[in-house]
């Protein structure tokens, strides 16, 4: 995890974007939904969308599920990590891979 947060750190500052707070809570998010949930290796890309120039993370693995926001539940320990991307991102969502996978992707709004 803090290896996905230092490259998404990396790629922002090479941006100047100084202030990555957000990106490193949303990567850190998807990278686990991944490792929990999904399958096979994943890759995490961070790029620029090239109409608008915001940042956005993508974590790709070989899983066939695709995340979904729970319903929200005081009680429970874990499963609030889409529902914080899904507030701290400018948008996000998912995709499915021809080869089988999922990219799950969120753009940051800086």
């Amino acid at each position: 995890m803090a290896e996905a947060r230092r490259f998404l750190a990396g790629r922002f500052a090479g941006w100047g974007i100084a202030d990555d707070f957000d990106g490193r809570l949303i990567v850190s998010e998807l990278v686990t939904n991944a490792l929990v949930h999904g399958d096979g290796p994943i890759v995490l890309r961070v790029v620029q969308d090239e109409r608008d120039g915001l940042p956005v993370i993508e974590v790709r693995d070989d899983g066939d599920g695709r995340p979904v926001i729970r319903a929200e539940n005081h009680t429970a320990i874990g499963g609030r990590g889409l529902l914080m991307v899904a507030g701290l991102a400018h948008s996000w969502g998912t995709r499915s891979l021809p080869e089988g996978g999922k990219v799950a992707w969120a753009k940051c709004g800086i």
